[in-house]
């Protein structure tokens, strides 16, 4: 009925940047708090950032300063511009949005399937 896809991961050298774009679709009324998260292999799915529809974006330490997350309301879209990017940026990088379906009244946490992200030389 949503669904999130995700776009833009890939092989990068160190230093260089990324654009991941997610698209959400389906039968949507409303938006809330859309973002990122990140997983490394054997490590726990952590917060990379999010942007609540009105409100202050929050960012993980790891990334101030050299992630930049975006919002385009009008396409239900999210970005995440990766700039500096260091071999531990390595994940695979995860969309996540609170989404209100049309004919519900709650706003239910919905998740991409993932785009993999690589920085080495």
């Amino acid at each position: 009925q949503v669904q999130l896809v995700e776009s833009g991961g890939g092989l990068v050298q160190p230093g260089g940047s990324l654009r991941l774009s997610c698209a959400a679709s389906g039968s949507i009324f409303s938006i809330n708090a859309m973002g990122w998260y990140r997983q490394a292999p054997g490590k726990e799915r952590e917060l990379v950032a999010t942007m609540p529809s009105g409100g202050h974006t929050n960012y993980a330490d790891s990334v101030k300063g050299r992630f930049t997350v975006s919002r385009d309301n009008a396409k239900n879209t999210v970005y995440l511009q990766m700039n500096s990017l260091k071999p531990e940026d390595t994940a695979v990088y995860y969309c996540n949005a609170r989404i209100m379906v049309v004919g519900d009244y709650r706003y239910l946490e919905r998740w991409g399937q993932g785009t993999l992200v690589t920085v080495s030389s």
